[in-house]
This record gives C-alpha cells, structure tokens and sequence, in this order.
C-alpha cells in the first residue's frame, strides 16, 4: 500500500477524478468501481463537470446498497449516484448489487474484465462497502446484517422518524481485491485511528480494511 497525506480534501479528489478521466481516455472498455456515502462526493463533482470526454464506453458497478429501500427513496444509492453523476454523463451501463443479480454480480465483473479503477471509503469499524468486520477476504456478493456501528453511522442521512435500513446488498473482499487498482480515501481526524490500524496493523477478519495491505496497487489518500 502507499499511504499519501494531502492538506485539504479538494486535493484528493483531483487525484482520484484526474486518474479516472485519464483511464477513460486512454481506454476502449473501462471499468469503474464506485462507492458511495460523503467521502467520494467531491470525486463525482469533478467528473460530473468534465467536458471533452465521453463515458459512453465505461461500465460501472457500485460496490453496495441498502436491502429493502426503493431505488428512487432519497437515500438509496441508485438515487445518490444519479444525483452525483449519472445524471450529467451517458455510461454504457450502470450496475448496482441487488437480489435480481446477487448471485451472478462476481461473474458480471470478472465478464467484463475486471473492475480497473476502484474508489473505497472506510468505515469507522473498519469495513469496506458493507463487508462488515468478521467478512472473509474471500467473501462473494451477499446480503449482510448491518452492525449497530454503520447503523448509527448512517443514521445522520436519515429523518429523525425514519426507519434506517439493517441489511444491504454488498460486493465482497474477492471482487473489491480483484480490482487493477484501488483509491482508498479517507477523510478527517475519526477515521485516523482506523486507518492505521488497518494500514500498519495485523491482517485479519476483524478488520476487513486491513486486507487492501495485500493489494499490489492500493493508494491510501488521507487528510485531516
């Protein structure tokens, strides 16, 4: 892995937006890797106002979303991505995990092959997308119980009266650690602790984030 500190977090999404436009330049097929929640909300900013280039040829797969919400609810990440960005370019095709495609969402990956850019954000537990600690590395895409830690987490998107989702479809470790390369941004002072842990710590289930350690092409992007 190679840990990179930024003063501000403008600066992180240039370098993640500027290596995604140049892969979509320079590709034929590219395939992205997307996750959701505030971190990579500056990413999409940026390539939603990209003009000059084309995404008509890329093909994305979102790396989770919640079980049980309509895919037009406020909240739900299909809602989130169209909002950020689906709604300012044309994509080949946008691919969410969901009980339609849970069992084949691995193959559509690997068919197309295979995810070469792969934006992560990181819990406050550890977890990536929604492998939860106690996910293998070699988990597949699955439906997961959500811990009382993302729960409470995720809680501040969500109206006061509203119920908040326990469950979500989730991309597992395998397809996550398949991907050519992976951005894992990481945003403030609370998610400092975490982040070393799973940087300089032990590899293991407890903490699913410690598993991009064995990644060959891992860039971690920090700042406070």
């Amino acid at each position: 892995m190679e840990i990179k500190t930024f003063s501000n977090y403008k600066q992180i999404c240039n370098v993640v937006s500027s290596n995604i436009r140049d892969l979509v330049l320079h590709n034929n097929n590219p395939v992205l890797g997307l996750a959701t929640g505030s971190t990579p909300i500056g990413v999409y900013k940026n390539l939603a106002s990209m003009r000059g280039i084309s995404f008509e040829n890329t093909i994305t797969f979102n790396l989770d979303e919640y079980r049980g919400l309509n895919h037009n609810h406020r909240q739900s990440y299909h809602y989130f991505m169209k909002k950020h960005l689906f709604q300012y370019h044309r994509f080949s095709k946008n691919y969410f995990p969901g009980q339609s495609n849970l069992h084949k969402y691995d193959t559509m990956i690997k068919n197309t092959g295979g995810i070469d850019i792969q934006i992560l954000g990181i819990g406050t537990n550890g977890h990536i997308a929604f492998n939860e600690p106690g996910s293998s590395r070699y988990s597949a895409t699955r439906i997961v119980d959500l811990t009382d830690n993302t729960i409470n987490d995720n809680s501040r998107f969500f109206d006061p009266l509203e119920p908040i989702p326990t469950q979500a479809f989730t991309m597992g470790l395998s397809s996550i650690l398949d991907a050519k390369k992976i951005y894992l941004m990481a945003v403030g002072k609370h998610k400092e602790k975490i982040l070393e842990e799973a940087v300089y710590g032990d590899i293991y289930e407890g903490l699913p984030a410690s598993y991009l350690q064995q990644h060959p092409n891992c860039e971690v992007l920090y700042c406070d």
